[in-house]
C-alpha cells in the first residue's frame, strides 16, 4: 500500500503572491507546446513558420484557459454557476474541464484558421500531436493537489489520500497521465510522422483521447456531487463518448475522401 505524498500545492510564495504547482504545470504544458512545435518547424515540411505557432499559442491559451472554466460550469456544476454566476471566475478554488478546454480550442483553431486562411483541419492536424504531454503536465498537477484521485482498490499499486479517508485507491490521476499523456503522445507523434490525408491526425487525437479517457474513467472516483449516471457510467465517460464517435467518423471520412495534406 502506498501513501500519497501529501504535496504542498503553493510552489513559492511570494509575500502575498502564491505561485501554484497547478499553474506551473499549466505553463509547462503551454512550453512543451511550444518546443515541439518550433521542433517540426525546423524539421522542415510542415509549412508553419514559428510567428504562425507563437500566435496560435496566444488563441490556445484563451481557449484552454476560458474554455476550460466555463465547460467544467455548465458540465460540472450548472446549478451552482447559474445561482452565484461570479463563482465562474474564482480561479483560484479550482475546476477546470478537459471537454470544455477542448471546445475553447476548437474555437481558437477556427478563429486562428479564418484569420490565415488555413483550412482548419490543416491546422487541428498540426496542433494535435503537440498536445498530450501538455496534458500530461496537467495530470501531474492533479496528482499533486491530491485531487480527483480513483476508486478503492485491493491492488498493491493502491494508494491512501489522507485528506479522502484511509481506503488505498487507484492513483488515477497517474494513469491519466500514462495514457491520455505519454500513450498518446506516442501514439499521435508515430502516426503524424507519415504523410496522411487531412484530417486523420485530428481524428486519432479525438478517438484515441476519448478510448483513453473512457477507459481510466471506470478506475476514477465520479465528483461527489455528480455521483454515477446513466448505465453507472461518470459524467467523464459520457462527454468522452461523443470524442470517441468523431474521431472515427473524421478518421473514415480523411481515408475515404484522400483530401491531401496541405503543405
Amino acid at each position: 500500500m502506498l501513501l500519497h505524498p501529501q504535496f504542498d500545492p503553493v510552489a513559492l510564495q511570494l509575500g502575498p503572491l502564491a505561485v501554484r504547482w497547478y499553474g506551473l504545470m499549466y505553463l509547462a504544458g503551454f512550453a512543451l507546446f511550444l518546443g515541439l512545435g518550433r521542433w517540426r518547424i525546423r524539421a522542415g515540411g510542415s509549412g508553419w513558420s514559428v510567428k504562425d505557432l507563437d500566435d496560435l499559442l496566444f488563441f490556445g491559451v484563451l481557449g484552454v484557459v476560458l474554455g476550460g472554466r466555463l465547460g467544467y460550469g455548465v458540465f460540472y456544476q450548472l446549478a451552482e454557476y447559474l445561482e452565484h454566476p461570479l463563482r465562474i471566475f474564482f480561479v483560484w478554488q479550482g475546476g477546470m474541464s478537459f471537454h470544455g478546454g477542448l471546445l475553447g480550442v476548437i474555437v481558437a483553431m477556427l478563429l486562428f484558421a479564418r484569420r490565415r486562411s488555413r483550412p482548419f483541419l490543416e491546422v487541428a492536424d498540426f496542433v494535435a500531436p503537440l498536445t498530450p504531454l501538455g496534458l500530461a503536465a496537467g495530470r501531474l498537477g492533479n496528482f499533486i493537489n491530491g485531487e480527483l484521485w480513483g476508486r478503492p482498490t485491493d491492488g498493491p499499486w493502491g494508494m491512501v489520500f489522507p485528506q479522502v479517508d484511509a481506503l488505498p485507491r487507484h492513483p488515477s490521476q497517474l494513469y491519466e497521465f500514462a495514457l491520455e499523456g505519454l500513450a498518446l503522445f506516442v501514439l499521435l507523434w508515430l502516426f503524424s510522422r507519415r504523410p496522411r490525408p487531412m484530417g486523420a491526425v485530428s481524428g486519432m487525437f479525438l478517438a484515441g483521447y476519448g478510448t483513453f479517457r473512457f477507459v481510466v474513467e471506470f478506475a476514477r472516483e465520479p465528483d461527489a456531487f455528480l455521483g454515477f449516471l446513466v448505465m453507472g457510467w461518470t459524467m467523464g465517460q459520457w462527454l468522452s463518448l461523443p470524442m470517441l464517435a468523431a474521431g472515427a467518423t473524421l478518421l473514415i471520412w480523411a481515408y475515404r475522401s484522400r483530401e491531401p495534406r496541405s503543405k
